[in-house]
């Protein structure tokens, strides 16, 4: 089965953090933990047409699984996400989480380069959608682990003319990671936040998010597209040094690829591969991925 980052793997074969167990178990919500949920949707419902909408339906959702963290963003095809709404970030990560993954980190996320890849609606887990050696990449360590994040999962809806909208739920400040319980708890309710989420579309729900940041709504594609700009971003970086070949295996470690997946992904032998990121990295004057990491970062910020 080909995941959504073109590498083939076996069914059932996503990787997995640490502490999340192997059986699909799934266990029902109490008697009282239901109430809970069942009337914080009716509240999330009652207020569709209003600006507190997306607190509401945060605030059923903890009813349902505790949910640390939440950024809600729009994606529209060929265009750059744009933030929309968020709640319990620590202040010490807003900036990292939000206006800079906004500005530049979106560039190596494994859910926007996946959307802008034709991603259905749905819930996602990140063990669903990150390339394999993912966990093991500066990316994961510089936007997940130093911003107080283990993983997150996403609810993504399409909204028609090109537009998604993606409700990512982090977990990870308090050590806690996500069961299967409550994933499973967290996909059910897919259907749910995908009506919602259209209704505040359709009642001017989002445009007025966008306004509070600064930002118009857009309705159709950018005619250049997103994906020519990540990759022409990527075939200029070290393209004074770089072989073609060589920029393109820059691309995928930094994506989180290994180097069997790279190879998989360009068609040639992991041994090529090796060949490859020796001599970038020679001509880089590196000798890591972190380097390597630091200074594609550094590069797209001049």
């Amino acid at each position: 089965m080909r995941g959504v980052d073109g590498v083939w793997r076996q069914p059932g074969s996503a990787t997995r953090l640490p502490g999340m167990t192997d059986a699909a178990a799934f266990s029902s919500p109490s008697p009282a933990a239901l109430h809970a949920w069942h009337a914080g949707l009716a509240r999330a419902m009652a207020s569709v047409a209003e600006a507190e909408f997306c607190e509401r339906l945060i605030e059923a959702l903890r009813n349902l699984v505790p949910i640390e963290s939440v950024l809600l963003g729009l994606e529209c095809k060929g265009l750059a996400p744009r933030p929309l709404y968020q709640c319990g970030i620590p202040a010490e990560y807003r900036e990292a989480l939000i206006e800079r993954y906004y500005a530049r980190g979106y560039l190596l996320d494994p859910f926007c380069l996946a959307m802008e890849n034709g991603l259905a609606e749905g819930f996602y887990h990140l063990s669903e959608i990150a390339p394999d050696d993912f966990f093991s990449s500066e990316y994961y360590r510089t936007n997940y682990l130093r911003c107080g994040s283990v993983e997150d999962a996403h609810f993504i809806v399409d909204l028609g003319g090109q537009r998604k909208v993606s409700l990512c739920v982090y977990q990870g400040r308090s050590g806690a990671r996500f069961s299967d319980a409550e994933l499973a708890l967290l996909r059910t309710a897919h259907p749910l936040v995908r009506e919602l989420m259209r209704q505040f579309d359709e009642r001017g729900g989002l445009v007025r998010c966008l306004d509070g940041h600064g930002a118009a709504a857009p309705r159709a594609a950018a005619p250049a597209g997103l994906n020519r700009q990540i990759r022409e971003a990527f075939m200029n970086f070290g393209s004074d040094r770089l072989t073609e070949r060589e920029r393109e295996i820059a691309h995928l470690l930094l994506r989180g690829h290994s180097v069997k997946s790279s190879a998989k992904v360009l068609e040639i032998s992991p041994e090529t591969v090796r060949m490859h990121r020796k001599n970038l990295y020679t001509k880089l004057e590196i000798s890591s991925q972190a380097e390597l990491f630091a200074l594609f970062i550094d590069w797209l910020t001049a």
